[in-house]
């Protein structure tokens, strides 16, 4: 399958003991020959934005995006026309934008969880990097089916249904507790 940007990338069960993308479900936002970038999907912090700004009165959660800039907010939405500056991931989905807009937006209840995802950091790879880690069976490229309902997918099962999905050999997978030493 053709890897590029708005497609899924499925964490083979194979890095188990990759502290980062262990059982992770990627969005690729960005995918050129010299870098790509996206966001983990399926992580969510405990706690919520409005506990890193206490601005927004909207109870949001925030997702582990990836170990790039671990500091940094970035976001995913569905909603172009309202936040400037956005980014087309695909006809459904956009990424980042003026945050000023947003935190008015979201105080407003103009958007709310089922228009925007939070992350802090990213997921990014060098040049020819995820080609490679592709090649060495670190990841599955799947396409997002479901669109825009990417921003509000249940993060504890998206992984497991994510890899029964593809049948066969994962099947098992699917199944199996995050720690296998539970099994």
């Amino acid at each position: 399958m053709e890897l590029h940007q708005g497609k899924l990338l499925v964490a083979e069960p194979s890095i188990l003991g990759d502290a980062n993308f262990h059982r992770s479900v990627v969005l690729l936002v960005n995918h050129k020959t010299t870098a790509s970038l996206g966001f983990i999907i399926n992580k969510p912090f405990d706690f919520l934005l409005k506990d890193v700004l206490p601005e927004i009165n909207c109870p949001i959660e925030i997702h582990y995006g990836g170990p790039v800039e671990p500091d940094n907010l970035y976001f995913i939405h569905n909603s172009p026309k309202l936040i400037p500056g956005s980014i087309e991931i695909n006809e459904d989905l956009y990424w980042g934008g003026d945050f000023e807009t947003v935190i008015k937006l979201l105080n407003e209840d103009v958007i709310g969880v089922e228009n925007i995802r939070f992350f802090l950091g990213y997921s990014g790879w060098g040049e020819n990097q995820l080609e490679t880690e592709i090649e060495l069976n670190s990841w599955i490229i799947k396409e997002n089916f479901i669109g825009n309902k990417l921003i509000n997918v249940d993060s504890k099962s998206f992984w497991s249904k994510q890899i029964k999905s593809l049948g066969g050999e994962y099947l098992i997978w699917g199944n199996a507790p995050e720690n296998p030493n539970l099994n």
